[in-house]
């Protein structure tokens, strides 16, 4: 499991995200917030897959932001994840509970 967070921009390219992916060797990005205000999202290679590469479309014109899922649904470390299973959520981003 990886512990670092590697982030990307909603306007990045698809070939970006790729190419970050490639050089981190993960197959998920954290998409940034556009603002305070809003959620973060998430790309992965499926979204990819399914959303850009099936349909023929080119990696360098479509934005990260056009195909991410939002909003990323987390959990507190130790969550079974069959009770994730309900939010549609394949890849969710774990976080560890805060110290007391």
């Amino acid at each position: 499991m990886t512990t670092e967070v590697v982030r990307i921009q909603g306007s990045a390219t698809v070939k970006e995200a790729i190419n970050l992916m490639k050089e981190t060797g993960l197959r998920a990005l954290i998409v940034e917030r556009r603002n305070e205000e809003d959620a973060y999202g998430i790309v992965t290679e499926t979204d990819i897959v399914y959303k850009v590469i099936a349909y023929g479309k080119d990696p360098s014109t479509v934005q990260v932001h056009e195909i991410m899922t939002k909003p990323v649904v987390t959990s507190r470390m130790g969550l079974p994840r069959r009770l994730l299973t309900p939010t549609g959520s394949r890849r969710p981003a774990f976080r560890k509970s805060p110290t007391r």
